[in-house]
């Protein structure tokens, strides 16, 4: 019996292990280069609600079936998805932020070779344009996670019907046609506008005997000067002691404003007054400005200058362009290409945005990990050695504008190229909100340090309580990237930050006045079910609930940011307060914190959204005041409402006529649609705040603001911030115009008008053609053509006067060699038109069917 029950064991062993044996047999893994994958909208505005049902289709295009199960196929999203309304036996499940799975179920029966699957969901919200639509799909076989693919093969197909009211050629046609040439004697001389000039007759000829005559603190910017003249004409200018004829004369004028000058151009001298260096400066951009266009083209042996006078100051002390470089990373050269920019129209600050969820881009001694964990991008589902693959960057690290940092050197040397261009560089310290990749950053390290068993050193930098169980989302679905406010690490590396900061900045004798800590976007939920937290509250006799924990945070940072001598800076939020009206919760200026010297930049002028009034309230509170209104400033936005044209739009759609309409002061005049393009009236606004006197006192400036979820590179860049920058250099440097100052609303429109049609001949004539030959040319947007069908023949009429349009009839894409539009075509059949840049760079064509 015994040895009966030795051989049934040893049999019974052997089936086992063979049964095993089979079992873990690897299966080939799946070659995803073998799928097609599309994805399509098929129902819009789906039951009559903001949400659409849409559908992937793979295609397995190879000899090997797509296996039931071990794969996920990764992607990133901006809509939130119904996990109950998913077809074909798959889940898509949300990892965090703009990251989704989607995965086999248990019962999915694979895919064989040749065939297709369709992929049904319904997300929410209603689809408007491409940057809806899922990006970033990448592959991961889950027995080699380690190494997933980029789908290459991956298409979106435009929606056939249109539900959201899509901005028509007609409509464009429309909108341009009180767009008309205008002579370039009719135009200012100089942009942008001057408070005064007045032309004569007459040319300063500026040759290769014409002398340079400066004050000696002056060199540098003489240096720049001469630099650039060198570059036109080949040869570079003698400088002189002692001014004569055909002579450029720099002077001190003591009774001038810092960046005032005067500007006198004579047939035989030109003389520029300044009480600084600055004013000298920004008179050399304006002596420049008045160069022809050709001469940035090519090398010329003279350039001649029209005489005239002009006396001339900004309107606004604080002239800025906020970049995003922490969502997807620029390199410095093209960081420098944007600087050139600004300093070439006279902006004088960059908010550099280099610290966000997504990204850490600015290396800092001492702590690594914020540029070898936070400074990368691939696939990830714990961010311990790199953060997940965010707005498309993809499973491998390095590859894309995901990945990448300024190391400590050149962020010096740019901080240097900023100051010799008189731009002063805001560094954005984002927290405690938008720091997931500071939270990660700082895991890292107290991982590292415990594994050495060095507590006090893991624990040093630490920016989370690990026993924190509060539930929350932010508006980018992120569910973990609040600092802990009641960890006395946090403020120990945010001083360790902020030292390194002003080191970089004194070795680059760069001015440093203010650091901007963020403050944005902290969502309800958090801290509340944090012992760190829970324990500072009843402690600490000055916070009475959660929510003061946001003013003990800011407290603390304005506390030692004064003894470093800087002021804080941030969003709006940092200057608002939680409170109780008729038994809601609501938001207030914080009158604890009004007499501060807090500087705030207000985005939240939403209109619709019920605070329009925010960025007024706060001044007239006492707070200095960023004009950064979402309505009219954010770059980022896409410029129309059309599928093809790339970018956001929640805050609205904003082409370059927004920011140049907007009136500072009083921009519910210029209000005329929400953001989702519905006309509102002028009744809308009864009851709203306005600006007090002392109101605007405290408005400092405005800023144009350029958040990188969809711009990936350099041409993006340039696409999304040019031409729209030009409307901010308008509003933030010239007087405030006419039409702004006028109470007969009817005659307002008409000056308006007449204004905007010499802006769109003024950068259309001369600063975009410039722009597009400076420093190799940056891509600026080229509009589409506006266009209409009447009585059988095809009009066209265009947004920037000295453009050209080109077409053809057979449907083929227009070149800068097809037929040019002088007169409405009359030729039947699908017209295609091109608007061409006159350097013969062309945009975006349109079809119309005659």
């Amino acid at each position: 019996m015994k040895q009966i029950s030795m051989t049934w064991l040893l049999f019974s062993l052997l089936f086992t292990m063979c049964i095993e044996g089979k079992a873990q047999k690897k299966v080939p893994l799946f070659n995803s280069e073998q799928l097609e994958i599309s994805w399509k909208v098929t129902d819009n505005a789906f039951e009559g609600k903001r949400q659409y049902v849409s559908v992937f289709t793979l295609k397995n295009t190879g000899k090997q079936a797509l296996p039931k199960s071990g794969w996920s196929l990764y992607f990133n999203y901006i809509r939130d998805i119904d996990p109950n309304a998913i077809s074909s036996n798959v889940s898509i499940e949300h990892v965090n932020g703009d990251i989704f799975r989607l995965s086999p179920k248990a019962n999915f029966a694979g895919l064989e070779a040749g065939k297709t699957l369709d992929i049904s969901f319904i997300s929410s919200e209603i689809f408007v344009n491409i940057a809806d639509a899922p990006f970033g799909l990448y592959w991961v076989n889950e027995q080699k996670p380690e190494e997933g693919k980029t789908i290459q093969k991956y298409k979106v197909i435009a929606p056939t019907e249109d539900k959201v009211g899509y901005l028509t050629s007609a409509q464009l046609y429309e909108k341009n046609a009180l767009i008309h040439p205008l002579n370039a004697s009719d135009l200012p001389p100089i942009f942008p506008t001057p408070q005064f000039y007045q032309k004569s007759n007459g040319n300063f000829e500026v040759n290769a005997t014409t002398s340079m005559v400066a004050p000696s603190e002056w060199q540098h910017e003489i240096n720049y000067f001469l630099e650039d003249l060198q570059k036109i004409l080949g040869k570079k200018l003698p400088e002189t002691s002692q001014a004569s004829t055909n002579a450029i004369v720099f002077r001190k004028q003591a009774d001038l404003a810092e960046e005032a000058y005067h500007l006198i151009v004579a047939p035989t001298q030109i003389t520029i007054s300044a009480s600084s260096k600055k004013g000298a400066f920004y008179a050399i951009q304006s002596l420049k400005n008045l160069f022809p266009v050709a001469v940035w083209k090519n090398s010329v042996e003279k350039i001649q200058i029209p005489c005239l006078k002009v006396e001339d100051a900004p309107r606004f002390g604080f002239r800025s362009l906020m970049l995003d470089v922490a969502r997807n990373f620029q390199k410095p050269a093209e960081l420098k290409r944007v600087l050139d920019l600004m300093s070439t129209y006279k902006l004088n600050v960059l908010h550099l945005h280099f610290i966000d969820d997504e990204g850490w881009r600015l290396e800092i001694n001492g702590l690594p990990e914020l540029t070898t964990v936070g400074a990368n991008r691939g696939h990830s589902l714990d961010s311990k050695n790199f953060l997940p693959a965010s707005f498309g960057a993809g499973p491998n690290v390095g590859q894309s504008s995901g990945s990448g940092f300024y190391s400590r050197a050149e962020f010096i040397d740019i901080l240097k190229y900023a100051t010799e261009r008189h731009i002063q560089i805001i560094p954005e310290v984002e927290s405690p909100g938008h720091a997931r990749a500071s939270i990660k950053a700082m895991d890292a390290r107290y991982e590292k340090y415990k594994a050495q068993g060095n507590m006090q050193e893991a624990e040093k930098y630490w920016l989370r309580d690990p026993d924190d169980k509060s539930q929350y989302r932010t508006a980018q679905l992120w569910t973990d990237n609040v600092i802990c406010v009641a960890r006395p690490s946090v403020y120990t590396f945010l001083e360790k930050v902020t030292d390194e900061i002003i080191a970089m900045y004194k070795d680059a004798g760069a001015p440093l006045t203010t650091i901007h800590f963020g403050g944005d976007e902290v969502p309800a939920g958090v801290w509340e079910q944090s012992p760190l937290c829970q324990a500072l509250v009843k402690a600490d006799p000055t916070v009475d609930n959660i929510d003061d924990l946001w003013y003990y945070y800011f407290g603390k940072i304005n506390t030692f940011l004064k003894k470093k001598e800087l002021f804080l800076s941030g969003w709006e939020e940092i200057a608002m307060r939680k409170t109780q009206l008729m038994g809601q919760k609501t938001m207030i200026p914080n009158p604890r914190l009004a007499n501060e010297g807090f500087q705030v930049n207000v985005w939240n002028n939403m209109i619709g959204w019920g605070n329009e009034d925010l960025p007024y309230r706060l001044a007239n509170a006492g707070y200095k005041v960023v004009l950064s209104c979402v309505s009219n400033m954010y770059f980022d936005l896409s410029y129309q409402k059309t599928y093809e044209e790339p970018g956001y739009y929640w805050g609205g759609f904003v082409d370059v006529d927004k920011p140049f309409y907007f009136i500072p002061f009083d921009y519910f005049k210029n209000s005329t649609e929400d953001r989702r393009g519905n006309p509102i009236e002028q009744s809308y606004f009864i009851g709203k705040d306005r600006l007090t006197d002392f109101g605007k006192s405290n408005i400092i400036g405005i800023q144009g603001l350029l958040w990188s979820e969809n711009v990936k590179s350099p041409e993006r860049l340039e696409y999304m911030l040019l031409p729209k920058m030009l409307g901010l250099v308008e509003r933030a440097w010239a007087p405030d115009p006419q039409w702004a100052q006028t109470a007969d609303t009817q005659l307002s429109k008409k000056q308006y008008q007449e204004a905007w049609n010499v802006f769109v001949n003024t950068i259309s004539q001369r600063e975009l053609p410039k722009i597009e030959a400076l420093s190799g040319g940056y891509q600026f947007r080229i509009p589409t053509a506006g266009a209409k069908v009447e009585n059988g023949k095809v009009y066209a009429n265009i947004q920037m006067p000295s453009f050209e349009i080109r077409y053809t009839v057979d449907g083929t894409e227009p070149t800068a060699q097809s037929k040019l539009y002088t007169e409405p075509i009359s030729e039947k059949g699908t017209i295609k038109l091109k608007v061409f840049t006159p350097n013969g760079r062309g945009g975006r064509s349109i079809e119309i069917k005659n």
